[in-house]
Order: structure tokens, then C-alpha cells, then sequence
């Protein structure tokens, strides 16, 4: 049986699983390179001082990706070679702004061209800029669309996804 003490500064048990929810946050964003979320989200950790917390959890999610995936010799080279090429500024997330055609995911999609935009979204580090894109394009066609078509595109919406809660029905001002 192992015996644990809470140190006077350590977190509470009962904060614990929402400062892991708020690290997950953190890091879906990074991983996505959403670079607006991600400033959301720190900006919210800062307002609240919630820094340490947050960063000790961080800590805690690396050191046991690393312990699942290496060997413990092999994850300390790893880390130290991560050391070494860690950028001097790394408040942002890495975007790839021109890599993102949401033009031709457009067109893939509408031609039915599966392995395309298959290839399209697999050859996109950031998807951010390609469903930024994509979410434009729509916006940009909703005013094309005839009346009462998209009352009828979102009910289905709802329908398959269990959205019941009734949204205004607004045009797109493009």
C-alpha cells in the first residue's frame, strides 16, 4: 500500500479533474493550432491565476504520454532533444496558413471526389484554416439558397444530431 501526503501547496482532489478539463482544453487547441481558442483559454487561465495549476497538469499529461511511449532511458533523450529545439517564443500555435484550399474541398466535395478530400484534409496540418474556409464558403452560398431551404437543412441537422433546441432562422450577410 502506498502512503500519500498533500503537501500544503498541492492542488485539491476536487479541483483536480477540472483543472485536467482545462488543460485538455488547452491542448486540444494547440494540437489543432487554433490559435484563437488557445489565446481564449489562456487568457482565462491568467485572469484566474490558475498558471501553476494548469502547468503542473500539463507536466503530469507529457511525462506519462512519454511514459506510455517510451522506455524510461529512451524518453529522457527525447525529451532532451525536445529541449534543445523548443522555440524561443512559443506563445503561439504553429499555423500553416497556405497549405489550407478550402476552395478545393469545395469542389471535392461537391464533384463526390472521396479520396480527394480525403487527401485534402490529410494534407492539411492546420485544419483550422481549411474549416475556416470551408465555414466561409457556406456562408458565402446560404444567401443563394432557395427560401425555406435552410430552415429544411437545419431541422435535418437537428434531427441527426439531437440538436432539439430551437435556433432563429437568420440570413447570412455576406
Amino acid at each position: 500500500m502506498v502512503v500519500t501526503e498533500e503537501l500544503a501547496d498541492e492542488l485539491p482532489a476536487e479541483a483536480v479533474e477540472e483543472a485536467k478539463a482545462r488543460a485538455a482544453t488547452l491542448l486540444l487547441a494547440f494540437r489543432h493550432g487554433n490559435q484563437l481558442a488557445f489565446d481564449h483559454e489562456l487568457d482565462l487561465l491568467f485572469a484566474e491565476h490558475a498558471e501553476r495549476e494548469v502547468t503542473t497538469l500539463l507536466a503530469w499529461i507529457a511525462a506519462e504520454a512519454v511514459r506510455k511511449a517510451y522506455a524510461p532511458e529512451v524518453g529522457d533523450r527525447v525529451l532532451r532533444a525536445m529541449a534543445r529545439r523548443a522555440p524561443a517564443d512559443s506563445g503561439a500555435v504553429a499555423v500553416d496558413e497556405e497549405s489550407a484550399d478550402a476552395a478545393r474541398l469545395i469542389e471535392a466535395v461537391a464533384a463526390g471526389e472521396v479520396a480527394e478530400v480525403r487527401g485534402l484534409v490529410a494534407a492539411t496540418a492546420d485544419t483550422t484554416y481549411l474549416v475556416g474556409g470551408l465555414l466561409q464558403g457556406v456562408a458565402m452560398m446560404l444567401p443563394l439558397l432557395p427560401e425555406g431551404e435552410l430552415a429544411e437543412i437545419t431541422a435535418e441537422l437537428r434531427r441527426r444530431h439531437g440538436g432539439a433546441a430551437h435556433v432563429p432562422e437568420a440570413r447570412a450577410a455576406v
